[in-house]
């Protein structure tokens, strides 16, 4: 690992940063709390940053970084794991770090929805986490993953873009693939795990239409199925999945969404109003017979409405969690207004109205 990286990673690390920023010619930027903050004022020299991301990269890779102008990957230092993303801005290279929890949270300790624990207990079907990037997707499906593997004696695979959380066998057996370094694509390490006898199947991200399929396959076929998608609510997940099909196999693909989905769960994180920290909101969708025949019908609208009124059975709105952590002090109306869908619903829940 190059010096000045190490060096960077160790701050970051005792900053307590979630991510840093390092880019040709300019000063390195940690994320605190969700603010970018610069310690110093010296800059990165163009060459450095460059002999930083070679000093990542495995033999095959800088051709693939020349050709996709993007690499994902992750590595360990300080005793922290951390995702790197390796890009070009302006004709130059730049690096976005995360750093990954150092250990594994509960649910509780990630301040998440108790009810979130049922999605651990599945046998089958399909469960995604969507949100923004930095939204907690990855800590949220790794905590999901690790309390599988607590409490049962399962086989479970996953398959990441880089694998940021190692994982332990403990009562499960757990075997991690790590896209181009163990399988060349996620179709291809879906189709190839469901003849590796698999209970658990998590699929880093759904990126495309063919990954969507073999998830689809994979949940349809007996398996419970883990996933990320890059939206900020529930029902827009569900349309994003619809809409990835071309227009003759929408029809059968809302059919079998409505059929293998179990639950979408979206995540926000917000800056404490404490200052100390983050906290997240959360927008929880568990499909019941009466929500799979919404999304079979073409009747996503209808959705919300059903999630706003089955509170009692776990289902949760976004403006409901954003009131929620208002009325725990977790963060202030001002910033609930901000995030919410409807902000005049926000002030009738705190004022106690449904």
């Amino acid at each position: 690992m190059h010096e000045l990286l190490d060096r960077l990673l160790r701050q970051c690390v005792d900053m307590g940063a979630s991510d840093l920023h390092i880019g040709a010619g300019a000063v390195p930027a940690f994320r605190l709390h969700g603010l970018l903050e610069r310690p110093s004022d010296e800059p990165v020299p163009e060459e450095d940053v460059d002999a930083i991301a070679l000093s990542l990269m495995q033999d095959y890779q800088p051709a693939v970084f020349n050709e996709r102008k993007s690499l994902d990957l992750g590595v360990s230092a300080h005793d922290s794991r951390f995702r790197v993303n390796v890009y070009r801005e302006r004709g130059k290279t730049a690096l976005a770090v995360r750093m990954l929890p150092k250990d594994m949270l509960s649910l509780t300790g990630l301040h998440l929805p108790p009810q979130l624990n049922d999605l651990a207990k599945l046998h089958s079907g399909l469960v995604l986490v969507c949100g923004a990037t930095g939204s907690g997707k990855s800590t949220t499906l790794a905590t999901l993953i690790d309390e599988i593997n607590e409490k049962r004696a399962c086989h479970i695979i996953t398959i990441e873009d880089p694998i940021e959380f190692v994982h332990e066998d403990r009562r499960a057996l757990i075997h991690q693939r790590e896209l181009f370094t163990d399988v060349p694509s996620f179709p291809d390490a879906v189709r190839a795990a469901l003849r590796e006898d698999p209970d658990v199947v998590l699929i880093g991200e759904l990126r495309d239409t063919e990954t969507i399929r073999t998830a689809l396959t994979a949940a349809e076929t007996g398996h419970l199925v883990f996933s990320t998608l890059h939206t900020g609510d529930a029902v827009g997940s569900i349309e994003r999945l619809v809409g990835s099909f071309p227009a003759e196999e929408q029809v059968v693909a809302r059919h079998r969404i409505g059929m293998c989905l179990r639950a979408v769960v979206a995540q926000h994180l917000l800056p404490a109003s404490n200052g100390r920290g983050r906290v997240p909101a959360v927008e929880i969708l568990l499909v019941n017979p009466a929500i799979s025949n919404l999304i079979a019908t073409s009747k996503s609208k209808q959705i919300y409405s059903a999630m706003e009124a089955g509170r009692a059975d776990g289902l949760q709105t976004l403006d409901q969690s954003l009131a929620e952590l208002v009325r725990d002090r977790w963060i202030t109306p001002d910033q609930a207004r901000q995030r919410a869908r409807s902000p005049d619903a926000i002030d009738q829940m705190l004022r106690g109205r449904p």
